[in-house]
């Protein structure tokens, strides 16, 4: 019995190592500050704290994602992929994207509503709240082969190809 008690201590031990992500801005519902400021929405736009530890060995740099799988075209949206996040980054500060304050090196990628940086929420007034996944990514190369104006699959492939590991904080909104 003692035996099974230390594995099951071990295992939990090591989970608990892993990739972590947190936001002092994200909770279980986007507020305001992260919906939409066009697109029929009147949002703030300001892109969220987040902050990780326990970057796994290996770890080239890291990327950033928020992504609705909710949206209703067929394939999701991407509402902000930044890539290049130099491996020695642990956070980023609240508005970062509009304020230019990203670690350097960092660049982010055109949105689906066809801007570069954040776009926040902003799902179709009466439709159910929408799933927001924010994820960091940590990644085996320090750049990744993409442009500004790569469309988000692609980057969202070689984001994928290169994640070692990865730790997301899952957020809703609805509009009324």
């Amino acid at each position: 019995m003692k035996y099974i008690l230390l594995i099951a201590l071990s295992i939990t031990t090591m989970m608990a190592d892993g990739l972590t992500l947190k936001s002092n801005d994200l909770g279980g519902q986007l507020s305001k500050a992260q919906e939409f400021s066009a697109f029929g929405c009147n949002g703030q736009n300001i892109s969220p704290e987040l902050h990780w530890s326990h970057a796994p060995k290996g770890t080239k740099s890291f990327a950033i994602t928020v992504y609705d799988p909710d949206a209703p075209t067929g394939s999701g949206w991407w509402h902000w992929q930044v890539v290049n996040i130099p491996a020695t980054a642990t956070s980023i500060s609240t508005d970062a994207s509009s304020k230019h304050t990203l670690p350097k090196g960092a660049l982010e990628i055109t949105n689906d509503y066809g801007a570069v940086g954040f776009g926040g929420a902003c799902p179709p007034v009466g439709d159910k709240p929408h799933t927001y996944i924010v994820t960091v990514h940590a990644l085996d190369v320090e750049t990744l082969p993409v442009e500004v104006g790569t469309n988000a699959p692609i980057v969202g492939y070689q984001i994928n190809a290169h994640t070692i590991e990865k730790a997301s904080l899952v957020s809703y909104y609805g509009r009324e």
